[in-house]
């Protein structure tokens, strides 16, 4: 859906639906006086008298059909005190898919209205835009396309009242558009069956994304991470077929080729049987979600270098398919990270921090990076501990917590940080080996954190956001299908706007 900009004022508006927004004990026409001049007929609709803006409430209003604006779809938001930018995104995803329920063509956004309301006006058209955006989100690449759906609506206007569209506004409007298109590629590559995405096509698919956008892009093969001693990721990919690969992308503009890099490191298990101990059958075939961490780094990535921000950033994503055979790793196998450490293997169902211990010790080796941010499906211990709502966050440092919380929650993506409990690292000990993978089942979300830390040299900013149970959407929402959430890769662009300083 493209996104428009209307100026001029309300008398020079034009689209299918007008959406207007209304709180508990206001009057519509009271609380946007512009809608007077948009769509004079309000005054008169009898429905108007009936609708009552309680929150999640929809009411489409009819003009005559030959008029500039000839419907109004009024869109309740509760009370004042509640309105949330949260709850004003779900609202505008319902009134959008409403839209499309009815088969228009073109909605027009008041943008004069988002001034009123709690939030901030420039963010509000931030958000709105990408909620309309996500509303639309399908995934439907490998169906036919179905014989009674109508098409989306071609374009969303947001009109203004001015001469001009101001300069704040339009590009608030671009952000929008730059995070829904973040999170819808992070969902298609996390929705797609691991038979059509192995570790190198992933790795195909991020190098064609980083040409589209700007990045570079290398990628090891599984010669070169013999070569790079990335041997823990080569074992998780050894009892597959389909070999794994590192992928390295970097976005460096003009003038901040020698900055030191903010470092994102995506877990990118392209699909995860457990291996040797192999997952229970039901809900494995969501295990072709397992590399969400990389699509969201990968996803992130292009849209901050789509947007010219003067950052850099580099990306590694850990590729590779865990599954069963003959020459799969076995626990009690001892492997050597790209760091020197021998680690222990305890448990082949626990593969990513693997992956992910070479990717970050690799990466401290070929760059003094500003701050580490790793992003994975790592432990059912996390979704256990915090359900469906909430993703983990560890982090030593305060300072980059904060960041990290702040930017999930301008995302609505959200957090809860999680301690790094230092006297749990002694589960990690291992009598054969300097590390072993895995502790006990109690505290697991913490212990793999800790394993992690391990390979991140003292002193150096490092975050680990833990996205199991988040990463999954089991109930169709206005703002998602069910299937890949796409969680994270808002929230890293939203980091890598703001900076690390």
């Amino acid at each position: 859906m493209e996104v428009r900009f209307q100026n001029l004022g309300p008398e020079h508006w034009k689209g299918d639906v007008l959406l207007a927004f209304a709180c508990e004990g206001e009057e519509l026409l009271q609380e946007n006086p512009e809608l007077d001049k948009a769509a004079p007929w309000l005054a008169v609709a009898p429905a108007l008298r009936d609708f009552k803006p309680k929150e999640g409430a929809l009411a489409l209003l009819h003009g005559h059909p030959e008029l500039a604006i000839p419907r109004v779809l009024a869109i309740g938001l509760g009370k004042r005190e509640d309105v949330t930018p949260e709850r004003i995104r779900k609202a505008v995803a319902s009134a959008v898919q409403r839209c499309r329920a009815l088969g228009v063509t073109s909605i027009l956004l008041p943008e004069p209205q988002l001034g009123r309301l709690p939030g901030g006006r420039e963010r509000l058209v931030e958000e709105c835009v990408c909620a309309a955006q996500l509303a639309l989100y399908r995934f439907d690449a490998l169906k036919k396309a179905p014989k009674d759906e109508n098409p989306a609506p071609e374009w969303l206007a947001l009109g203004f009242d001015g001469e001009s569209v101001p300069d704040g506004g339009h590009a608030a409007a671009r952000r929008g558009e730059s995070a829904a298109w973040a999170v819808s590629l992070a969902r298609d590559l996390a929705n797609m069956p691991g038979n059509l995405l192995s570790p190198a096509l992933l790795a195909e698919r991020a190098a064609t994304v980083a040409e589209e956008s700007g990045l570079t892009c290398e990628i090891l093969d599984e010669d070169a991470l013999a070569r790079e001693g990335l041997d823990c990721l080569r074992a998780v990919g050894q009892g597959s077929t389909r070999p794994p690969r590192l992928v390295v992308l970097e976005y460096a503009p003009a003038g901040h080729e020698q900055e030191k890099p903010l470092i994102l490191v995506g877990k990118g298990i392209t699909f995860d049987s457990g291996g040797l101990c192999i997952k229970p059958a039901a809900n494995m075939y969501q295990m072709k979600c397992d590399m969400s961490g990389a699509a969201a780094v990968l996803a992130s990535m292009a849209a901050l270098a789509r947007e010219g921000a003067p950052r850099r950033v580099v990306g590694l994503l850990a590729c590779a398919e865990n599954m069963p055979d003959g020459g799969a790793f076995r626990p009690g196998d001892v492997v050597t990270a790209a760091n020197g450490d021998s680690v222990e293997v305890i448990n082949t169902d626990a593969e990513g921090r693997l992956a992910l211990c070479d990717a970050l010790a690799w990466a401290q080796k070929r760059w003094t990076p500003a701050a580490i941010v790793d992003i994975a499906t790592l432990t059912g211990a996390c979704a256990v501990a915090l359900g469906t709502g909430l993703a983990g966050l560890f982090c030593d440092d305060d300072g980059l917590a904060e960041r990290l919380g702040a930017a999930g929650a301008v995302a609505g993506e959200n957090y809860w940080r999680l301690p790094l409990w230092q006297p749990y690292a002694e589960q990690l000990k291992s009598e054969v080996a300097d590390i072993k993978h895995t502790a006990g089942r109690e505290g697991g979300a913490i212990t793999a954190a800790l394993f992690l830390r391990h390979f991140v040299r003292e002193g150096e900013l490092w975050a680990h956001l833990d996205i199991a149970g988040v990463d999954w959407n089991a109930k169709t929402t206005p703002l998602c299908p069910e299937g890949a959430s796409g969680f994270g890769a808002r929230t890293l662009l939203e980091l890598m706007r703001g900076g690390i300083q």
